[in-house]
């Protein structure tokens, strides 16, 4: 299986209402022959380049190479939302880590939501940044929980920008019956996230970032003088960093063994009218819910409904993905039976077992950024410029994330796709019942 070909076509950003809807940089060219860099950067998304443009401020000479074209994986397919924190709760965080590195990694997350939002400023602020997040509770007895955790954060962490949503209040803000109590956070927020992953690209390019697309990694030898072969080039460089979370490939073990890759898939419906819009998110919040297999959801700029949900069994999309997340849309919102769907693909992230990002050392002068669980917008972003950090020689902070448990998966990539498909079933009627 070949996880960069199985559903996409190489060069190509996928049909989508944000490929649609952004005006991409480049193209780049193909790396081509004998090529020596300061740093050699594998991966065209969030977190390679964020790392390129921080390397390249740093000064440094800094290559980045992408398999497609830069965004073409889960950066530019994702559902736009920029959440604080970390892909774990706090209290859970506290349990598995103690309070002084869940506090570290509170932080952490604050600033990954801050350096989103100044990185968008700097490139002037066409990405569509609007504040607020729901956490919306399926279930009734979740709400006890949801208060508890937003009274700890408030209490402990000091944040202020949490409020807990009653019934009639999440009722009022997401206009659907199924629905019982949430939270929502005005630190958080959501945006156009192939126009950001654009943003990043011109950023690094104009800081001097040499960027190569359609440059696929076929071989990484991380000796202290790393080197990376695609299939035309050769790159020589004193430092690597390897960003390549979901679409790794198993081009790498040690990643490959920890971070699993598992598909997603989002459907965008056509304008809704003003009134329809107004009664399905008033006041234009991303939402996420509760379940396993995620609900999330957001409207345009346009009122259009960008929908995210549905299980999936295998690797391969399915033939009809408009109808894989139509059933989710409706179970939320049946006012919705009548809109057209004018857009549906699916995407790849990576999950780790404790669903904490894994950074990696792959050799005296190699790192490895991945594992982002689905918070690889605000993550993945601060990953990158922590791991310019490393190779700068201030690795602290690389070293409290590289330090994070994230145990391996049980059985190997050649097991992976049936565990997938039990594991995914099972959430799926857990879900349901």
């Amino acid at each position: 299986m070949d996880i960069l070909t199985i559903n996409d076509t190489p060069g190509q950003h996928p049909r989508s209402f944000y490929a649609a809807t952004a005006e991409a940089p480049g193209p780049y060219p193909a790396a081509e022959g004998a090529i020596k860099a300061d740093v050699c950067v594998v991966g065209g998304g969030y977190g390679g380049l964020s790392a390129a443009l921080h390397l390249a401020r740093q000064g440094l000479d800094v290559v980045l190479l992408e398999a497609s074209r830069v965004g073409s994986g889960a950066s530019g397919r994702n559902g736009g939302q920029v959440s604080t924190g970390q892909r774990l709760e706090q209290g859970d965080l506290e349990t598995l880590v103690g309070l002084d590195t869940a506090r570290v990694l509170w932080d952490m997350g604050s600033e990954a939501v801050d350096l989103v939002k100044a990185l968008i400023h700097e490139d002037g602020d066409g990405c569509g940044w609007t504040d607020g997040v729901i956490h919306a509770n399926h279930r009734a007895r979740y709400g006890a929980h949801s208060k508890a955790h937003v009274e700890h954060l408030n209490s402990t962490y000091g944040y202020d920008k949490i409020r807990f949503l009653s019934r009639d209040e999440i009722r009022h803000e997401v206009g659907s019956p199924g629905y019982h109590s949430g939270s929502l956070d005005m630190g958080s927020g959501h945006l156009h996230p192939l126009r950001y992953a654009f943003a990043l690209a011109r950023l690094a390019e104009a800081a001097g970032v040499r960027m190569f697309e359609t440059s696929r990694v076929t071989k990484v030898d991380t000796a202290a003088k790393p080197r990376v072969h695609t299939g035309s080039a050769m790159i020589e460089a004193d430092h690597l960093i390897v960003a390549l979370n979901g679409y790794h490939n198993n081009l790498l073990p040690t990643v490959s063994r920890r971070v699993m890759p598992i598909n997603n898939f989002i459907a965008v419906t056509d304008p809704l009218p003003q009134d329809l819009a107004n009664s399905l998110i008033p006041n234009r919040y991303a939402v996420a819910d509760s379940r396993f297999v995620i609900n999330y959801f957001r409207l345009s700029e346009d009122n259009r409904m960008i929908f995210g949900g549905g299980e999936s069994y295998g690797y391969k999309f399915p033939s009809d993905l408009r109808a894989k997340v139509r059933g989710p849309m409706l179970e939320v919102f049946p006012q919705l039976k009548s809109a057209k769907i004018d857009y549906a693909w699916g995407g790849t992230l990576g999950i780790t077992m404790s669903r904490l990002p894994h950074f990696d050392r792959l050799g005296p002068s190699a790192l490895s950024i991945a594992g982002f669980s689905g918070q690889g917008v605000a993550l993945a972003t601060l990953a990158g410029k922590i791991a310019a950090e490393a190779i700068a020689g201030q690795a602290a902070r690389f070293d409290v994330i590289n330090h994070l448990p994230t145990p391996r998966f049980p059985g190997g990539p050649k097991l992976r796709t049936p565990l997938l498909v039990a594991a995914m079933t099972w959430y799926a009627l857990r879900d349901k019942f």
